[in-house]
């Protein structure tokens, strides 16, 4: 508050407007002391006046986070030994890595973990996708030695009710590479091999073509891959699934089928190994994925 002194002065009419004037001049470019301003936004309260302040989390802190990924080892861990068992059907896991770096990389139930393996310096990231994440493998490597290369997947640990047996199977993934991310080979996804009498189902995208293809393998029953004549390393997102009937393998593509090859109904895909995905497995000649994979599953029964 500005206070003013009176003086009784003898001045005439035209002095004292000018007083007047600069002092209305004052108090218009003087800061009010009397409280804040007031708020424009309705239902505002005062942080003095009591109210609890909100303390839930903003839209901000609730979307998942991006970065790199640790690795938790250079080596695939042992596979426990025991009776190799099948699924009870129908199963489904379902991996979409929205969790952000935080927390574990596990299915939309919170289980079936995936652990992130890595060597020669590989790593994988999660990046941006949507309004969630996917993971980002290794650039292809140009080294002159392949085994000096940096490699990484994501490997689970032996888990018996990803085994379809003869059962009907569904599995596929999103993924996003360019003509830069292809080689001789790349693999999406697998459990188990096929060769050595183990089996395997597998997703992968094959040759310099860039050709999608999906392979299952049993013990005595041979090895049947479904192979499209079609470019998906176009630098855009493209959605591959496999299928597995009593009697036809297929590969579909963005919702179309593309291509199917017959299979013997007695084929039964069991095995002790993890699943992988992005390789199969993290030392050289690994098959390692280049680009980026979302939205991984695996539906077994009808």
């Amino acid at each position: 508050m500005l206070h003013f002194r009176r003086r009784v002065v003898p001045i005439g009419v035209l002095s004292a407007a000018l007083v007047l004037a600069g002092v209305s001049l004052i108090l218009q470019r003087t800061p009010s002391v009397a409280g804040p301003p007031v708020s424009s936004v309705p239902n505002t309260v005062p942080a003095t006046s009591g109210a609890p302040l909100p303390t839930g989390p903003t839209p901000m802190a609730s979307r998942p986070v991006p970065g790199f990924l640790d690795n938790v080892s250079a080596f695939s861990a042992p596979v426990t030994p025991g009776q190799i068992r099948i699924a009870a059907a129908p199963f489904e896991v379902r991996y979409d890595f929205d969790g952000g770096v935080g927390r574990p990389i596990s299915d939309l139930t919170g289980r079936h973990e995936l652990r992130p393996l890595g060597q020669n310096g590989g790593a994988l990231r999660l990046v941006p996708q949507g309004s969630g994440l996917a993971v980002a493998y290794p650039d292809r490597c140009t080294l002159p030695r392949e085994r000096d290369c940096p490699r990484a997947i994501l490997e689970g640990l032996r888990d018996d009710s990803l085994n379809p047996g003869r059962r009907a199977l569904r599995y596929g993934a999103s993924v996003r590479m360019t003509h830069a991310d292809l080689a001789d080979g790349a693999n999406v996804l697998q459990k188990g091999y096929s060769v050595g009498g183990v089996s395997q189902y597998k997703l992968q995208v094959d040759h310099r073509q860039g050709h999608p293809s999906c392979v299952v393998a049993g013990p005595r029953a041979g090895i049947y891959r479904a192979e499209p004549w079609l470019n998906v390393a176009d630098g855009n997102w493209h959605d591959l699934e496999c299928r597995r009937t009593p009697e036809r393998l297929i590969t579909v593509v963005d919702g179309v089928p593309r291509a199917w090859v017959p299979i013997p109904p007695q084929l039964s895909i069991a095995n002790a190994e993890p699943l992988r995905i992005g390789g199969k497995g993290p030392a050289p000649g690994n098959d390692q994925f280049a680009g980026a994979i979302d939205d991984v599953f695996i539906t077994i029964g009808n």
